[in-house]
Order: structure tokens, then C-alpha cells, then sequence
């Protein structure tokens, strides 16, 4: 049975990424590119401990755009915000630390 290298408790009950999620400052914001093209960046999303990958086949899926992990931020095509918001409170993230802008 593997254990986290963190916690020393076995992957099925660990909780690491949850107590990650309580303490990052998420910060969602609105970009324009070339031929007046939107993007909707999340940034502050910890890469390390969240596995990102997997939270943005979700949003992708749920949202139905395109997107990828760029720099250490989430960049969804399209004005997104709102959604993403409601979406990242499901995903376990406390509402009173994303900021939309």
C-alpha cells in the first residue's frame, strides 16, 4: 500500500490536497487577445499539491471550451468567470478565497 510522502497516511485517505485547496488565494480574471478573443485565467492554484490536470479536464468538460495550463495559471477560452467561480467551490475550494475581477 503506498502512503503520502506528506502525511504518512495510505493515498486512499490522504488529505493533503484537501487542506491545500483551504489556503490558496485564487484569483480569476478576464483577458483579450488578438482578434477581440476572451481568455479566462485562473491563477494562485498551487500545481504541486492540486493535480490540475484533472481539474481542468473538469472545468473544460463542464464549460465546454478549450483550455490548457500555461505559467503556473488555468487558461480557458471564453468569458468563464461566474462559472468557474461555482465550479471551483464544488471542487472544495472556500468561495471567500477566489476574487473574480
Amino acid at each position: 500500500m503506498e502512503t503520502c510522502p506528506k502525511c504518512g497516511l495510505p493515498k486512499d485517505l490522504c488529505v493533503c490536497e484537501e487542506i491545500a485547496k483551504e489556503t490558496q488565494k485564487i484569483k480569476v480574471y478576464l483577458d483579450k487577445r488578438k482578434f477581440n478573443k476572451y481568455v479566462t485565467i485562473i491563477e494562485g492554484i498551487d500545481l504541486k499539491t492540486i493535480d490540475v490536470n484533472k481539474l481542468v479536464k473538469r472545468l473544460k468538460s463542464t464549460l465546454a471550451c478549450g483550455g490548457t495550463v500555461k505559467n503556473n495559471r488555468i487558461e480557458l477560452q471564453g468569458d468563464h468567470r461566474e462559472r468557474v467561480k461555482k465550479l471551483l467551490v464544488e471542487a472544495g475550494f472556500p468561495e471567500d478565497m477566489i476574487e473574480i475581477t
